[in-house]
């Protein structure tokens, strides 16, 4: 990997006001590459940090060039808009990343519906959809990537069983990742997912998994950042249709201690929470 592999590199991405997808942005960013970011947030919100606006502002600071679009994911011609705008204003689409996601843990009972068609359109329409819209011109890149942020597909009963909704919801996301990866290998497009063995300190963990005690065992979304940025810069023709793990990637790239990314400095590694998914 060359220093600064992401140099005027476009990257469109789903979600991205804040918390991972935030994260990945900025350090695409500090090798001065294009963000585009699809996000809903246009104003603030009364939970959660950041805007598409304040998101894009950091990109900046970073050393990066931000193009924040209003939108949702769940819209086909936002979609198109977006790929439109990033296309105008870059000049092409090199790295797609689907970072947008809905997570309810609830059991297939309790689940709403609503919250159920809503983890669907997001996390797997969604996933699908503006990777086919980006497609065309991926093709035209040096090294194009999807990544999906989404978990190996563990047919284990334990995690089948636990949140069945989000369960197919996130196994989706995987599913058109990985048939892309098939259907695209001969464009030299690359298809990957990642995702970490522990939980990391997102709003998602702080209102969805418990609040400030699970966010005091959890990593920071650096960790996520800093593997994204190793598999987004791999030749995409040798590096595609994979499941990849956070910690592998890192460790596969040399690097072995992960003390800097504990959301609690001097946590040790033994006292983190495990994410789902992984046995």
């Amino acid at each position: 990997m060359t220093e600064k592999a992401l140099a005027g590199k476009t990257v469109l991405m789903s979600g991205g006001s804040r918390g991972i997808g935030l994260a990945i942005a900025l350090r695409a960013a500090a090798d001065g590459a294009n963000i585009a970011l699809l996000a809903k947030t246009d104003s603030p919100h009364p939970k959660l940090e950041g805007t598409v606006h304040t998101a894009a502002a950091a990109i900046e600071a970073a050393g990066g060039h931000a193009l924040p679009i209003v939108g949702d994911v769940r819209n086909d011609d936002d979609i198109a808009e977006a790929v439109l705008k990033t296309q105008g204003a870059f000049g092409g689409i090199d790295i797609v990343i689907n970072n947008a996601s809905v997570i309810d843990l609830s059991g297939s009972v309790d689940l709403s519906a609503k919250k159920y068609d809503l983890m669907q359109e997001v996390n797997v329409r969604g996933t699908f959809m503006l990777s086919r819209a980006a497609i065309p011109h991926l093709t035209h890149s040096t090294n194009p990537h999807i990544l999906s942020l989404s978990p190996p597909l563990n047919l284990s009963p334990r995690w089948l069983g636990a949140h069945t909704g989000y369960t197919m919801a996130k196994y989706g996301m995987t599913m058109a990742t990985l048939g892309m990866a098939s259907e695209f290998a001969g464009a030299g497009i690359a298809a990957n997912t990642l995702w970490p063995r522990t939980t990391i300190a997102t709003a998602a963990v702080q209102y969805s998994l418990g609040g400030d005690r699970m966010m005091a065992v959890s990593r920071t979304p650096e960790i996520y950042a800093d593997a994204a940025y190793e598999v987004i810069t791999k030749p995409a023709r040798e590096y595609t249709g994979q499941t990849l793990i956070v910690e592998d990637v890192l460790e596969a790239a040399g690097i072995t201690d992960f003390a800097r990314y504990a959301a609690v400095p001097g946590t040790p590694d033994a006292a983190l929470f495990p994410d789902v998914f992984l046995d």
